[in-house]
């Protein structure tokens, strides 16, 4: 057998024998939660079935060991707020660190592939990023598929940041020091507000983190193969959010979501961070090339043992803690912090 034919029998086998022990033990702690496959579910479903951050919680408790970990974060102060969307008002939650202001602002999307996810659901990068990188962090909640389709939520990732721009003194911030954050859906949202501020004339984020972002609409790349049954999102899901966040076949091409396509230039340092065992890892490789050729300065970290949504997991996740002190440390050279 060639290295080829092993290779090519690997391919859509589980891979989650390739993560790192800590992943893999929320790995298993989530598969004891007994989850309904995504692509199985109804909308309604989907929102009702348990999160790898739930089985994160549930292990760290087991463990004993999330007192210790949680000091850092609890020292993060936050509050539930409105801002204006781009058709109503939307949910947000301001996480501000210890110490004295005026902070840098970093506004922070979600994932959840546009259908899924809220502030709770993803509180703790938010908490973690206002820690390490001493900065007031906004996690600005959006509208959502099926009920809200593309463009809505995007609109409304825009309208945050107009806010932000105008609101930042208010809230504490340095009005010359502000930065975008996303992961998964989020991290394409983030993206695109950059864009779409350089097309507006808005004040542009001096830094944009890419959390294994949704950059093309490559569904036969490499790591979508390898990837395909991996957890706790495989290629099925993502076929799954895309039919509930489209209007038509035609919404797959739109530079919102191939966004690596679409035109790069003149945008923020960036800092992009990839898993290994996530579907999306080519599409954040592919991001950090295409942002490069286009001049912007380019951090990229792949975590080999990884999965997708693991850098939230501060408690239970040795990876997630090395990602995050990678970001901030990215986001604190670009505010002039040490």
């Amino acid at each position: 057998m060639t290295l080829v034919d092993t290779v090519k029998g690997m391919i859509g086998m589980d891979p989650s024998g390739h993560a790192d022990a800590d992943m893999k033990a929320v790995l298993d702690a989530f598969a004891r939660l007994n989850p309904k496959p995504i692509e199985e579910c109804s909308v309604s479903e989907a929102r009702e079935q348990p999160t790898l951050a739930d089985a994160a919680g549930h292990l760290t408790n087991e463990s004993g060991s999330s007192a210790q970990m949680r000091q850092e974060l609890d020292a993060v102060s936050s509050e539930d707020i409105v801002i204006p969307g781009a058709a109503g008002a939307n949910p947000a939650r301001v996480y501000v660190p210890q110490g004295d202001g005026p902070f840098p602002l970093v506004l922070y999307f979600h994932g959840g592939g546009w259908v899924l996810g809220d502030l709770d659901s993803y509180d703790e990068t938010p908490r973690a990023m206002a820690a390490r990188s001493r900065a007031i962090v906004v996690s600005a909640h959006y509208r959502q598929a099926p009920e809200h389709r593309l463009p809505a939520a995007h609109d409304d990732a825009f309208a945050a940041w107009c806010w932000l721009i105008d609101d930042a003194t208010s809230l504490g911030g340095d009005p010359a020091r502000l930065a975008v954050m996303g992961e998964s859906a989020g991290g394409n949202l983030a993206l695109n507000v950059s864009i779409r501020a350089r097309d507006s004339g808005v004040a542009l984020p001096v830094h944009q983190a890419l959390i294994h972002p949704v950059a093309t609409n490559n569904i036969v790349s490499l790591s979508y193969e390898e990837n395909r049954n991996a957890k706790p999102l495989n290629k099925a899901m993502m076929l799954w959010f895309m039919q509930n966040l489209i209007n038509s076949e035609s919404d797959l091409t739109s530079p919102l979501l191939d966004v690596a396509s679409a035109n790069l230039a003149g945008l923020p340092p960036t800092a992009i961070v990839t898993a290994g065992i996530d579907p999306l890892r080519s599409d954040g490789e592919t991001l950090a090339m295409k942002l490069r050729e286009a001049g912007a300065a380019v951090e990229h970290r792949n975590y080999q043992g990884a999965t997708h949504e693991f850098f939230g997991l501060t408690a239970a996740v040795q990876a997630a803690r090395d990602a995050q002190a990678f970001v901030a440390a990215a986001q604190r050279a670009v505010f002039g912090q040490r």
